[in-house]
């Protein structure tokens, strides 16, 4: 285990230390040689080193460099160090983060980045804050927030009414609108429209 963590680590290490000079987007025969992954299903375990080996040999020249300083194409923060780091911790821990007697790690850490994100953006220490997996399910929560807050001042409460019969909402959005809002707007409960 601890040749397969160093190995791992190392690979990783020449990963970050080569994207600067590596191009943005994989080229054509390196997106071809990913045929050479996959296959029949094995009939028994293989090496994890020969996998590992695998996967840096033909995954990593088929990434698209992200973290690079010329990266400009869709939203998506780089990794720093200290992140990495913790991320690779974290795969350790294995933790599952549902309920703080599986992981009273987890839910102290989720308690300091709520007083520190509520510090941050000036908000009152009382408010409350969600971790979600990303744009779309933030996106989807604050409009779920928003249609909760709304409908309470029209005397309608979701919680206890449902969804049935509640008054129509209108969303008005700019013309970039982020896909996972017009998911999330796309029942007859919302009337969806663009601003202009």
């Amino acid at each position: 285990m601890k040749d397969l963590l160093t190995d791992t680590a190392a690979r990783a290490a020449r990963y970050i230390a080569e994207i600067d000079n590596r191009p943005v987007a994989p080229r054509a025969e390196t997106i071809a040689r990913l045929c050479t992954l996959g296959g029949p299903l094995p009939e028994g375990p293989s090496d994890p080193a020969d996998l590992l080996g695998l996967l840096d040999e033909v995954g990593s020249p088929a990434t698209v460099a992200t973290t690079s300083g010329r990266y400009f194409g869709f939203v998506i923060g780089g990794t720093l160090p200290a992140s990495l780091a913790a991320n690779w911790l974290a795969g350790a821990w294995d933790q599952n983060a549902s309920l703080q007697i599986m992981s009273p790690v987890t839910t102290k850490i989720e308690e300091i980045v709520q007083v520190w994100v509520l510090e941050l953006l000036g908000l009152p220490a009382n408010c409350g804050i969600g971790f979600v997996t990303g744009t779309t399910t933030a996106n989807f929560s604050g409009l779920a927030a928003a249609r909760s807050a709304i409908l309470q001042r029209s005397g309608w409460n979701v919680e206890e009414d449902g969804m049935f019969g509640a008054p129509a909402i209108r969303v008005v959005v700019g013309e970039e609108v982020h896909v996972s809002v017009l998911s999330s707007t796309s029942t007859p409960l919302f009337a969806f429209r663009r601003a202009t």
